[in-house]
């Protein structure tokens, strides 16, 4: 894991990752995400596929790219995620350790299915949008501004929904603003 001990077992992450409106390969990603296993720069340094002085995170522009760096204290990702909790009318107290965030937000909304689900899928969302984002800055030299990835998650999380003939009152103009309202969850 990406610190010394998560509180989760490895069967409630598997819960966490594995979502049946999420496409298979971002499960996968999550999965090697939890586990420190994602091609970041820290991890290719150390396999020697790139040198030590190419480790800089490419997103943030300074600290070195690690797994925790990306997905929990890059200044980048730390204005994201305060617009996705904005965008969902949440707070939340950061966990340190990746896995045990990402259970936290999943379980927030309490034990409503509807709510746990629908966390779980913004979640995965998120780190993946994310995790593309560091890759078209790596490999084609694009980037987006943190509105622009706002926008990808709302429209990627929408689509994932009507993908699986979720039940979403209103239209999609109504879930840019509010998605529990969509989702019959005032």
């Amino acid at each position: 894991m990406l610190t010394s001990q998560p509180v989760q077992t490895s069967e409630v992450l598997s819960d966490l990752i594995w979502h049946k409106q999420v496409p298979l390969k971002v499960s996968i990603f999550a999965w090697r995400l939890l586990w420190n296993r994602l091609p970041t720069k820290d991890n290719l340094c150390v396999h020697g596929a790139i040198p030590h002085d190419n480790q800089h995170c490419v997103i943030g522009r300074g600290d070195f790219e690690t797994t925790h760096h990306l997905f929990r204290s890059c200044s980048f990702y730390v204005a994201l995620w305060g617009q996705i909790r904005s965008w969902l009318g949440i707070a939340t107290i950061e966990p340190l350790c990746l896995s045990n965030h990402f259970y936290q937000f999943v379980y927030f909304g309490g034990a409503s299915r509807t709510i746990r689900t629908f966390m779980q899928l913004i979640r995965l969302c998120f780190m993946w949008v994310l995790w593309n984002e560091r890759n078209s800055r790596v490999f084609k030299n694009r980037d987006h501004t943190v509105h622009q990835l706002v926008e990808k998650i709302k429209l990627q999380s929408f689509w994932w929904m009507e993908a699986f003939n979720i039940s979403i009152r209103n239209n999609f103009h109504m879930w840019w603003s509010n998605p529990f309202v969509c989702l019959g969850i005032d």
